[in-house]
């Protein structure tokens, strides 16, 4: 592997969900630390995966890995890199799973280092079938992108994108799945209440699912020509109000990340 020893900095759910997919697709470092400021979190983390090597408030350790993963919220990212850059060894890189702040300004904080990546995480990763858009400086070589891309790989797709669009994708991919599951969800325990076997039901949505993706995305028909291809529509007289729930809180939402 090209990266020997992994980094994170924050032990919440991303780590998590990276640490879970490297380990499923048989690719963990020979190295992994992972720092956080709350013991617990690290504690919660190390009973997953033993074999890592908590820091507890020491940013430090995991920042002089190959590889960082800086999985902090941006009000709090910035002065923690700031405050571990002189540990960031010059070849390595530091990959940050934040949307808003770009590259140039996480370079800038660390000094003009100039092998920062940006990446939008996505929870199916913990399966290795996530949707990861990343983005790289401009100057970074074609080698070195390829040696990033096969790690992320692990994840699932890992699309390169321009920098300018990944809070989009934030929004759509990243957050997206939290638009759907709570509904899989209350469709189980509705087939469940009509009798239906629990993996029945299961096995009934995920075809059901993954059937209407195809049949919107994939095949020659219009959005509307597909929507008209089931005639009763229980939830119609909603529809506005549901399409304007996503509207407003998403324009929202983007405008802030944007912003």
């Amino acid at each position: 592997m090209r990266y020997e020893s992994i980094g994170f900095i924050g032990a919440g759910r991303i780590t998590r969900i990276i640490l879970a997919a490297l380990e499923k697709a048989g690719r963990l470092p020979r190295s992994i630390t992972v720092s956080d400021a709350d013991p617990d979190a690290l504690a919660r983390l190390k009973q997953s995966f033993p074999f890592l090597i908590a820091s507890a408030n020491d940013n430090a350790k995991p920042a002089a890995c190959d590889i960082v993963f800086v999985s902090l919220h941006p009000p709090v990212l910035a002065q923690a890199l700031g405050d571990v850059k002189s540990s960031i060894r010059p070849d390595a890189v530091v990959v940050s799973l934040a949307p808003k702040i770009s590259i140039a300004l996480l370079s800038n904080i660390l000094g003009g280092h100039g092998k920062v990546v940006r990446m939008i995480p996505n929870a199916p990763s913990v399966i290795n079938r996530g949707y990861n858009p990343v983005a790289f400086p401009r100057d970074m070589g074609a080698e070195e992108k390829a040696d990033i891309i096969d790690l992320f790989s692990t994840l699932g797709v890992c699309p390169e994108v321009p920098e300018q669009n990944l809070e989009a994708y934030a929004i759509i991919a990243a957050m997206g799945p939290t638009y759907f599951w709570f509904q899989w969800q209350t469709l189980a325990e509705l087939a469940a209440s009509f009798g239906l076997q629990e993996t029945d039901a299961r096995e009934c949505i995920a075809k059901m699912v993954t059937g209407a993706i195809d049949t919107m995305f994939a095949s020659s028909l219009t959005p509307s020509e597909v929507m008209d291809l089931v005639p009763v529509k229980p939830l119609a007289s909603d529809e506005e109000a549901i399409k304007d729930v996503y509207r407003s809180r998403l324009n929202s939402l983007f405008a802030k990340l944007k912003g």
